[in-house]
């Protein structure tokens, strides 16, 4: 995969390719100046080499990794909109309302908490 195109013509239910774009597109139209980028086929966001936030798809939900530390400062708000979060990351169930100001909250977060980070990593 090369794009988030790749990616989202890899999903064969329409209803979640959609829904999975509309995410994908927020994220582009309010952070352009984040790098879109498919690593480990998934698609993710980086700012100047660093790791900003990733996705991956399962069955019942849609994975979100935006790293530990921003999962820690922001387990009440996850917590709130009815999200599992796990050490790594949060799910949303495909049936559940996406909390784009909590997505983009955890983007400035990790955009301001690495602002000079040069490893892709924490």
């Amino acid at each position: 995969m090369k794009n988030f195109v790749d990616f989202l013509n890899t999903m064969e239910d329409p209803e979640k390719r959609a829904r999975m774009e509309d995410i994908l597109q927020h994220i582009t139209n309010k952070f352009p100046e984040l790098k879109r980028e498919i690593k480990w086929n998934q698609p993710m966001f980086t700012d100047h080499g660093t790791f900003i936030l990733a996705f991956s798809v399962a069955k019942n939900h849609i994975s979100i990794s935006p790293e530990t530390k921003a999962l820690d400062h922001f387990e009440e708000q996850i917590e709130q909109a009815g999200y599992e979060r796990t050490k790594m990351l949060f799910k949303i169930k495909w049936t559940d309302k996406i909390d784009f100001d909590l997505l983009d909250a955890m983007i400035d977060y990790n955009i301001k908490e690495k602002k000079n980070m040069t490893r892709f990593w924490r």
